[in-house]
């Protein structure tokens, strides 16, 4: 399936149009992910634990978002965007949604 941030595709054409498809992840930080994030804080560099976390999060929406789109017979999901936020302390939620269209 064919994603793209882009609201069109050069030399491609949308043949029919689904409407929004959306995946999202909610993810609570780790005990032990926690306590390397406080010896960085005082150390400084990357919290690879978080990054981790977070990258697994956005893998997870972005394979539900495309379950979506397949569901409904979409080859393709136009426009793409991420958003996080914060859904109670400790956790957050990666959401992703986009257009899903077929394209020629």
């Amino acid at each position: 399936m064919l994603i793209s941030n882009m609201e069109i595709i050069p030399g491609k054409q949308i043949q029919k149009h689904f409407g929004l498809v959306q995946g999202s992840s909610v993810r609570a930080k780790h005990v032990g992910r926690d306590i390397m994030a406080s010896l960085k804080n005082i150390f400084g560099g990357e919290l690879k634990g978080y990054t981790e976390l977070l990258q697994e999060s956005r893998d997870e929406a972005m394979d539900r978002m495309q379950q979506q789109a397949h569901a409904i017979g979409a080859n393709a999901i136009l426009n793409v965007r991420f958003s996080t936020s914060s859904v109670a302390q400790g956790a957050a939620e990666i959401y992703v949604y986009g257009t899903a269209v077929i394209l020629e």
